[in-house]
Order: C-alpha cells, then structure tokens, then sequence
C-alpha cells in the first residue's frame, strides 16, 4: 500500500429472498459456447461433483460511486453510497432475477457490490454465464474459521489491560476523551450483547429496555448452532465475536476495563454459523453496516452507519474464497460510505507473502499485523507483500498488540487469547477515540488512517519481504509501525509535536 500525506482516496434495504416466478429475458452476446470462461472454477467442480453450487452472480455494471470523496461529511457520503449502490441494482438486476425465479431456484439480491446470491444447477450457471450483463460467476463455498489461541479463562483481572496501557488510551480517557460520539461495528461468530463489559455500550440498550432494529443483524440464515437462523437478537455461537468487541468498547463499570473505547457504542452482525462463514454472508454483514436495516431487513437508514467496522476474520482462497478479487468491491464500496475497515492481517506467519486473503489483501482495508507489549512483531502475524492478486502491494498498514489479549468472553466472563483477531480491535478502538477527541475527523478514513500511521513507532527488521528491505519504514513486517493512541493537538508529555514520530524508531532480528 502506497500512502501519501492524504492516502487512499479511494432497490430498498431488504435482503430478501426471491421467489417469484418471472420470464426470463433471453441471452446475449456472451454466447453458449464460452460460457464457462465467466464462471469459477470451483463452481464447475462443485456441479460435476453434486449437481449445484452455490454462486455469486455478478453483473457487468458497478455502481459508480467516486463522487463520493468530494462529500463533505459522513452523512453525506453514506447516503450518496447507498443511493448509488442501490439504484444500480434495482436498474440491472431484473433480466438476471427473472432467469433465476422462471427456473425455480432460490436467490437473494445484494446491492454492497451489484451481485445475486443463488443455488443454481449446470443449466441456470450456462444460462446465466451466456448474457452480456452478467460479468463473473463466483463461488460461494463454506469458510471455515480458524480461531486464535484461546489460553483459557484469565487470570485476576488488572484494571485496565496491559495492552491499553501500552498503547496509551489511558491518556485519552484521562483528558475526557472515551470514545463518545463515535459507533463501532463488527462482524463475526456473533455477540452475546448481555455481557456486563458490553452491556452498557450496544447501541441496542438504554439503561432499561433493548431495541434490536438497526443495530443488529443476522446473516446466517441456515439452521444449525446455538444461535439458530435469523437471530433478532445478538448472539454468539463462538464466543471469538465478544471478545473481540470486548477490546473495542469493554468496561463493566468495576475492575474488568478491557477496551480501548468504553464510551463508544457498538453494533454487530453474525457472519459465521458455529465459525463457518461464506463470501455472501461476509458481503451481507457490509451491506448492513452501510445502511442499517430493521429487524425486517427494511427501512434502511444510512445516517446510523458506524464509523468503523472491525474484521477479525479471513477468507482464504483455497477455503473460500476461490478467487481473490471476490470482495473487492464490497470492500472499496464500504469504505466509500466513510467507513474504516480495520481488518485482521492474518495468523500464517512468520514467512513472507503470508497476508493472502480477503479483506485484508485490499487496498480499501487498513490491515492490522501483531505485536506483543514489547512492539515486538509477533511469530504468528502474517506478512505482506500481497502477491496473491499480483498487486505486490504493502501490508500490513500497522501492527497493534494481539498476544496473550484478555477480553469478554459469554456469558460473563474473560478469557485471554492471541491472534490478529486481537490486533484489529485495538485500532478499531483506536478509530472511535480519534473520532471523539476530533470529530470533524468522522466518516473520513483517509484522515483517520494517516494520523494513527503517522502516531505509530516506526519499527524495522532484519527480515526482508518483497522488495522492500526490513531496514525502511514502512516494511513488509511491520507496515508504518506499532500504533500509539497520540491526543490530537499541539505538545504532549513528551515533547513530540502531533504526528512528528522522527526521532521514534527501533529495531529488531
């Protein structure tokens, strides 16, 4: 990844399912002979060998969102999104609708990236694969998640966490500053919203009743864990999700501070069944989170999008994500909304080119590497360069401590654990302080990723990855550096003006 001094500028709500049976328009110019050269190869694997497939149909025509940049403000840029978007899907997606609906088979419509979900058979993906406005046929196979390092139930509680002390928000806190006025999200294996550390924070709670519209949503719609299907209220089938969500906003009001932003509020979505995930349900979660939907999936509202969304997960090619590029455009069309994307680096390290999967590979995600409470780089974090889209791009951004994290865990309790999975919430953290000790810096990520780059202890190795020595800043290892929650404003403690990281640097084997 390239940064500069201003980096990276880069139908209704519902979900629904559908049925209905309409004609079919006829196909174009794509032909039946080449059809197969649109389609994924593992669609045709998975046909030859069970009949269907799951697939991901997308059309020729992207919404062009661009103008969104020159918006002012998050309001502003939410909106012109998701009018952007969803216009072009109610415009393009009927001809390919009613091929699917005349032949019977489910379907959803999504309008994050102008694409259809379906279970379709050989016929329907020719069918399909032969029309001019169709572009590409994906894949939609099962993820299976693997979890970070779970080193049991913790210990004594301490306060406030090692890794908040390390970092700084203390400094934040201490000068008014919790994370007020800002909205995290994440998605994951759930949220068990009661938690006494998380409680107080859902944005779904006002002291005595819970509202779960707009703040909450489900996207696994297949029966077959703890949570069922279609959940209308938060729930976590995993536990991975809560304790996440515990180091962005945790706080039981006692002796358990455990997030970064306990004055933020928080909202959720499931995108796992028992640590299962699928392109469609990763994609579905981003579409909530640009336009918060009811618990009908309808009346979407923009305006009460978060200002990050946290991702502690991976979609790997040879698991699920057949092909690299299939989020690419969720993901640039969420952070054109105005929304950080703080995604997890990945656990397959210590060897280069270890950061393979999406949405971390991406250029509209800020990739987050770990580190332990020494800034040391963590064995386990995957390292860039991103070869596998043959961008050979930079990552991770930054690295943020992920080893040995103690955080909320259902159905109130705390356990510790490692991973990037750990890292990430430490910046989306991060995110929502910036955002209330400056909130013109809200819905513009851009800025708010400059300046924690620009915050972070420079670090280096002797590690080379790519053609970037281990030696430069940024590097392969560690991307900028190690982040460091820095007040905005003139002199601190320390002497350092804001943003002014020259005289910090280390390094390390």
């Amino acid at each position: 990844m390239s940064h500069s001094s201003n980096p990276k500028h880069a139908i209704g709500g519902a979900l629904c399912l559908a049925l209905a049976v309409l004609v079919p328009l006829p196909a174009t110019a794509a032909g039946a002979s080449g059809w197969t050269e649109k389609v994924d190869p593992w669609v045709l694997d998975r046909i030859a060998a069970e009949g269907a497939a799951e697939i991901l149909v997308f059309l020729a025509e992207q919404a062009d969102v661009s103008g969104a940049a020159g918006l002012a403000t998050k309001a502003e840029r939410g909106r012109f999104v998701f009018e952007r978007l969803t216009a072009t899907a109610a415009r393009t997606q009927g001809p390919a609708l009613a091929e699917l609906a005349a032949r019977g088979l489910e379907h959803r419509p999504y309008w994050v990236a102008n694409m259809i979900w379906a279970r379709a058979d050989e016929a329907a993906v020719a069918a399909l694969a032969a029309r001019a406005d169709v572009a590409r046929i994906y894949g939609n196979p099962s993820v299976r998640f693997v979890a970070p390092v779970d080193e049991g139930e913790s210990e004594v509680p301490q306060a406030v966490e090692q890794s908040l002390i390390h970092v700084g928000a203390p400094d934040f806190w201490a000068a008014g500053f919790t994370g007020q006025g800002a909205v995290v999200a994440g998605h994951d294996t759930g949220y068990h919203w009661e938690h006494p550390a998380l409680k107080n924070q859902y944005r779904g709670w006002d002291g005595a009743t819970a509202d779960h519209n707009y703040n909450w949503h489900d996207a696994i719609h297949d029966p077959g864990s703890s949570c069922g299907s279609d959940s209308p209220f938060p729930c976590d089938d995993q536990s991975h999700g809560t304790h996440t969500m515990g180091t962005m906003v945790g706080d039981d009001g006692g002796s358990n501070q455990i997030g970064m932003a306990p004055g933020a509020r928080w909202i959720g979505c499931r995108n796992m069944n028992e640590g299962e995930g699928t392109p469609a349900t990763y994609s579905e979660c981003f579409q909530f989170f640009i336009a918060p939907t009811d618990l009908n999936d309808e009346n979407p509202l923009p305006e009460l999008a978060p200002h990050v969304v946290n991702g502690s997960w991976s979609c790997p090619p040879f698991e699920g994500c057949t092909d690299p590029n299939v989020m690419l455009t969720v993901v640039e069309n969420v952070r054109a909304a105005g929304i950080v994307i703080s995604q997890s680096a990945g656990n397959s390290g210590s060897s280069c080119s270890t950061i393979d999967t999406p949405a971390a590979i991406y250029e509209a995600a800020f990739t987050i590497g770990s580190v332990n409470n020494n800034d040391m780089i963590s064995g386990f974090s995957s390292r860039g360069p991103v070869t596998v889209d043959g961008s050979n791009r930079l990552k991770p951004d930054v690295t943020a401590p992920g080893e040995s994290i103690r955080s909320s865990v259902p159905p109130n309790g705390y356990s510790s654990s490692s991973g990037t999975s750990m890292s990430a919430p430490h910046v989306s953290g991060l995110v929502a302080l910036l955002i209330s000790a400056q909130p013109s810096l809200a819905g513009d990520p851009d800025a708010l990723e400059q300046y924690i780059i620009d915050t972070a202890v420079p670090r280096t190795t002797t590690q080379n990855c790519g053609s970037i020595p281990g030696s430069e800043v940024p590097n392969n290892t560690y991307g900028y550096g190690a982040i460091r929650a820095v007040l905005p404003g003139p002199i601190f403690a320390d002497g350092f003006e804001s943003g002014d990281t020259s005289a910090w640097s280390a390094t390390i084997p």
